[in-house]
């Protein structure tokens, strides 16, 4: 196998009058890993898709080796050898590894001879820098062997320059290390090209040898890794925008302000329980649960906002039993960011204005029954939390997801906020919302607020938090100061060996 290079031209997309990509021209050699930066919003899928053939160019050119290639589907794209891996799985759960690469072919037969697939498949395995059981089911594979799935799929069907989605979003550190490394080692052997999507400026220096980063559809920059520091990525992804900047940490730990001891709840499978022995937050303090997806995360965050019972144990906040009742919340002022909040903590259809209302309109004497409270209020929040939005007036749906996060985080940290509980806050958000909802929280923090993170990027965990937990099988393994917490011994303990 051998690696192929790409090269778009002059490549504009227009949607109406909108235009998401203009006159980009980006070069991939063959055997290069290639990253591709830029905000949310900036061109990048928009450009993939054209390479792709889920959109068709409203001009420019595309190359493959050298030659002028018109791809009008992903078909044609996969004839030429092109693939993609997505950020999320396409993979078949009831089914086994071998099952998933065999059904993946166009040629597959409908009657397979399984000794020799399988013999195939093996002699195919043993010729990977990686390896998955050939017999186990999806569902049973941790979310790193999934992802080698996925890019063997992808090798095995013959793609000689793949397209990687964010693809360590669902990965331990260890797990994230191994896949990019095997597929840096690939593009070194000359056997494929990588050209990858991230927010990482980690990942780009450890494993890319070529950048480059859009900003507002336009190729705005880029070249050798070797050649620029995070800094320079950074100020191309932002142009003249300033990032927020998260003040310094202030003040004491102070009291317990939320404990939990003995909890016991039954998974969303029904299963597999829940344990939480012993979870304490403190006045000034930010703790983070890290862990992969899939590992009690989501259980938690519904056992404390009241979605989800328990089975025992208890849960007190300011040293008194807590049942997570609205009224309980308003006088304990907790506030919640829940994971994916458009779906979770808002109203889609109605406007942004009602949404920032849904706090306090029934709490505010009679404030519900004024409109024009209700704008002026919008107003100010918008303002102050930097929400892009055509009109409070728009419905919330129509707002990117940084700026649906940044609303929710406007209404919920309006007021006095003695604790904040969160899931996952920036999860594939740009990097100038992710700049702003963090200095948002530690704002919170230094203000005195007990803060809980929920959080799959332990990159996040590590730059935010006072104290860093692990949470692994529905059980929390590790409890450390995050001054003193070691990368690796944490990442052993997301993938459960710790």
């Amino acid at each position: 196998m051998t690696a192929i290079g790409v090269e778009t031209l002059n490549m504009t997309m227009k949607f109406g009058g909108f235009t998401a990509l203009e006159d980009c021209s980006i070069k991939i050699a063959p055997g290069s890993f290639h990253a591709l930066l830029g905000e949310n919003g900036a061109g990048k899928s928009t450009l993939v898709k054209c390479m792709m053939g889920f959109y068709h160019a409203t001009s420019g050119q595309m190359l493959v080796d050298q030659r002028e290639a018109r791809i009008s589907d992903p078909k044609a794209a996969h004839a030429l050898g092109l693939g993609m891996v997505y950020q999320h799985f396409t993979l078949v759960p009831s089914l086994t590894v071998a099952e998933n690469l065999v059904i993946s072919r166009e040629d597959a037969p409908n009657i397979i001879d399984w000794r020799s697939e399988r013999a195939a498949l093996q002699d195919f395995m043993d010729g990977m820098p990686f390896q998955v059981p050939l017999d186990q089911p999806v569902r049973a594979l941790a979310a790193g062997e999934k992802q080698k799935l996925e890019i063997l799929k992808q090798l095995y069907l013959g793609r000689r320059f793949l397209i990687l989605d964010e693809p360590t979003s669902v990965l331990t550190p260890d797990e994230a290390d191994e896949v990019l490394s095997h597929m840096r080692a690939l593009c070194r052997d000359g056997a494929i090209s990588v050209l990858m999507i991230t927010h990482k400026f980690r990942e780009v220096t450890a494993y890319a040898d070529t950048v480059s980063v859009l900003r507002r559809g336009k190729l705005v920059g880029g070249g050798k890794v070797a050649e620029l520091s995070h800094d320079d990525m950074a100020g191309l992804m932002m142009g003249e925008a300033q990032l927020a900047q998260p003040a310094h940490r202030a003040g004491t730990r102070g009291a317990p302000i939320l404990e939990l001891a003995g909890i016991k709840a039954t998974d969303r499978t029904g299963r597999k329980d829940i344990r939480i022995d012993s979870l304490r937050v403190h006045a000034v303090e930010i703790v983070g649960v890290a862990g992969i997806s899939g590992n009690g995360q989501m259980e938690l965050m519904e056992i404390l906002t009241g979605q989800r019972p328990c089975q025992s144990g208890e849960i007190r906040v300011k040293g008194t039993p807590y049942i997570a009742s609205r009224s309980e919340a308003h006088r304990h002022n907790i506030r919640f960011l829940p994971e994916e909040p458009l779906h979770n903590a808002c109203a889609p259809r109605m406007s942004v204005c009602d949404n920032i209302a849904f706090r306090s309109f029934d709490t505010d004497g009679g404030f519900w029954l004024s409109g024009r409270n209700m704008r002026a209020r919008a107003f100010d929040l918008v303002n102050q939390f930097k929400v892009k939005t055509t009109s409070i007036s728009a419905p919330i749906s129509a707002l990117s997801g940084g700026n649906v996060q940044r609303t929710v985080l406007a209404r919920e940290l309006s007021g006095q906020v003695d604790l904040l509980i969160i899931s996952n806050p920036c999860f594939g958000l740009d990097f100038s919302a992710v700049s702003e909802i963090r200095a948002r929280i530690m704002k919170a923090r230094n203000a005195g607020a007990a803060v809980l993170i929920l959080s799959e990027d332990l990159d996040e965990i590590m730059e935010l938090t006072d104290r860093v937990l692990v949470m692994s099988e529905g059980a929390i393994t590790y409890d450390m100061p995050t001054a003193e917490a070691d990368i690796a011994t944490i990442g052993h303990h997301m993938g459960g060996h710790g």
